[in-house]
């Protein structure tokens, strides 16, 4: 079993920054792909970045390039998102999620994530 535990979260204004934490546990950490995904209300959960078990590959979705970036420290068991340029639509809970299967190359669809954590709230007021 993985457990996952997401943290920073909060209320920022547009054009802000907030960086997101995911502290994982259970089975060896850098074996994991790793997965940022979001929801906002009413809306289906969307991928917004990954990152190889190793670190040295990373994707984001179109619309966050630039803007957000993931990164991992494996001696923390850690992996980050931080957000710069916030912007309302950006709010949403935001979920960390771990791929254990090291064939796929940046998955970035819920199916390929079967560890999830519990979400963090990010809300961007204008």
């Amino acid at each position: 079993q993985v457990q996952l535990v997401e943290s920073g979260g909060g209320l920022v204004q547009a054009g802000g920054s907030l960086r997101l934490s995911c502290a994982a546990s259970g089975r060896a950490f850098n074996n994991y792909n790793m997965g940022w995904f979001r929801q906002a209300p009413g809306k289906e959960r969307e991928f917004v970045a990954a990152i190889s078990w190793a670190g040295g590959r990373t994707t984001s979705a179109d619309s966050m390039k630039g803007r957000f970036t993931i990164s991992r420290d494996n001696a923390k068991n850690t992996v980050y998102l931080q957000m710069n340029s916030l912007k309302p639509e950006d709010t949403a809970i935001y979920y960390c999620a771990a791929c254990t299967d090291r064939r796929w190359n940046l998955p970035s669809t819920t199916a390929q994530y079967p560890y999830w954590g519990q979400g963090t709230q990010v809300t961007v007021s204008s």
